[in-house]
């Protein structure tokens, strides 16, 4: 991210379930990496260019966007080269509703 231009501050902390939670992140959803960029909570490895196109559109009643697990083509985990793949992004809402954002 910090590549793409987003100021990254990091807080190394053990516990982040009372944000993902007030985010209305379901547990399903919950990964190995979480950001907060511009009121929106990233779950995991999300491309950058839906990041950037959440912050630009900024739909209502969207929370955040998480990719759950750590699949083998999205972004940090495809081999040099390779394009994303066989993966979705989620976005998700304060109740808890997910709908898929993107597919790869």
């Amino acid at each position: 991210m910090k590549a793409e231009g987003y100021t990254v501050n990091y807080h190394h902390k053990e516990d982040w379930s009372s944000l993902k939670k007030e985010a209305g992140m379901p547990m399903e959803l919950q990964s190995c990496h979480t950001a907060l960029i511009d009121g929106y909570l990233i779950e995991g490895h999300v491309p950058e260019q839906d990041v950037a196109r959440l912050i630009l559109e900024k739909p209502e009643n969207v929370s955040g966007l998480a990719v759950p697990g750590m699949p083998r083509y999205s972004p940090g985990m495809a081999a040099k080269g390779q394009g994303y793949r066989d993966f979705n992004v989620v976005q998700f809402s304060q109740q808890g509703v997910m709908t898929v954002y993107k597919k790869y």
